[in-house]
């Protein structure tokens, strides 16, 4: 099944393997993408369906070195660039949108943007600045009603910007430890107002921005990741997160939504999402479901044939292997990934990965 096509009423993918989003951080210009990016994602359009990596909606969310934007004018153009090469190619691609909230150093940040989370508690570690190399994260002001309202209108907005670029939808990053998921996560939002101190209450800000999303593009271009029992930016399981992320997914499977991605973080080291939560989770969800988290051909392919999901994604793979579809379907050796390039700028060790002889 991993390489059958996939086909709903709204979206014609060549096959099941999704390209995952991946922090690439080569948008050296005002967070503009850029030539050298439009040919990587090009380069990997024989992918079912290609997520590019976090793109912020908003200045306050580029919280990582040149990450790219998605909220003005500049950026539609540099990323009109990037789908017309995929579509050119076949590919289908969605724009991940990734707030990263109190994810950030201000050193990071364009000049007028601020740190903003739930709450006002800095995020626990460190991240690297172009600037001041390895700093501790900074303080995020907390936000308040206005504020995430506004952010709210931020997603949607830049949803719109994405359709006007040629993507043919968008994700939104709701795992990892960033805003969506900073919100979600009764370890992180401590708030005691309406998007706290409950599962409703934390699941508020999740879909207050899907219904904005949908109601901007419509919900067949919109999909979502998450990531329960995930451990990134000091997030981690609580009490009642199976619970909590069953109400969001059945509230989200009543929005329509294309797809949802379910991120298994336990190939690096996390705990895994308990094999019940994931079935939980595939039933109550009436869109595309996807698979990620350190699959190979066989285990991809075990999934589907199981049932499991309709699409499953590969990341570090598709970094280090532009063709990887036709490696897999060859059942071909894999390029070694090259850590050291994974955040550098430049080509070196992300359009030059070999692809297979002809």
């Amino acid at each position: 099944m991993l390489f059958e096509p996939l086909a709903t009423a709204s979206l014609q993918l060549a096959n099941r393997i999704v390209m995952a989003p991946m922090t690439r951080s080569r948008a050296v210009e005002a967070n503009t993408p850029n030539a050298l990016m439009a040919e990587y994602y090009a380069q990997r359009a024989s992918a079912g369906l290609i997520v590019t990596e976090g793109v912020s909606p908003s200045p306050n969310g580029l919280g990582y070195a040149r990450i790219p934007g998605l909220f003005n004018d500049t950026q539609v153009r540099g990323w009109k660039a990037v789908t017309d090469a995929v579509h050119a190619r076949g590919g289908k691609i969605f724009v991940q949108l990734m707030h990263t909230g109190r994810v950030t150093h201000a050193a990071n940040l364009p000049a007028g943007a601020e740190v903003l989370g739930p709450t006002a508690d800095a995020c626990p570690g460190e991240m690297h600045t172009d600037a001041q190399g390895m700093q501790p994260h900074s303080a995020p002001r907390a936000m308040s009603a206005a504020d995430i309202d506004h952010a709210v209108g931020e997603y949607a907005k830049s949803a719109q910007l994405a359709i006007e670029a040629g993507f043919d939808g968008v994700e939104l990053h709701a795992a990892n430890g960033y805003l969506i998921e900073q919100f979600l996560n009764a370890n992180v939002n401590q708030r005691t107002d309406a998007y706290g101190g409950s599962i409703e209450g934390r699941n508020r800000f999740a879909l207050e921005v899907a219904r904005a999303t949908v109601a901007a593009i419509g919900a067949h271009r919109v999909g979502i990741r998450l990531s329960p029992h995930g451990v990134f930016n000091s997030t981690g399981a609580f009490a009642d997160v199976q619970a909590q992320y069953l109400a969001l997914t059945q509230a989200l499977s009543e929005l329509g939504l294309q797809y949802l991605h379910l991120l298994d973080h336990s190939a690096m080291g996390a705990p895994p999402v308990p094999a019940e939560l994931k079935s939980q989770l595939r039933a109550a969800f009436r869109g595309l479901f996807i698979l990620a988290g350190g699959f190979d051909r066989a285990s991809a392919a075990s999934a589907l044939e199981a049932g499991q999901a309709d699409l499953v994604a590969f990341a570090r793979p598709f970094l280090a292997n532009p063709d990887l579809v036709e490696r897999l379907r060859a059942d071909a050796a894999l390029n070694a990934v090259d850590m050291a390039t994974f955040y550098t700028p430049g080509p070196k060790g992300y359009t030059d990965y070999p692809a297979l002889a002809a």
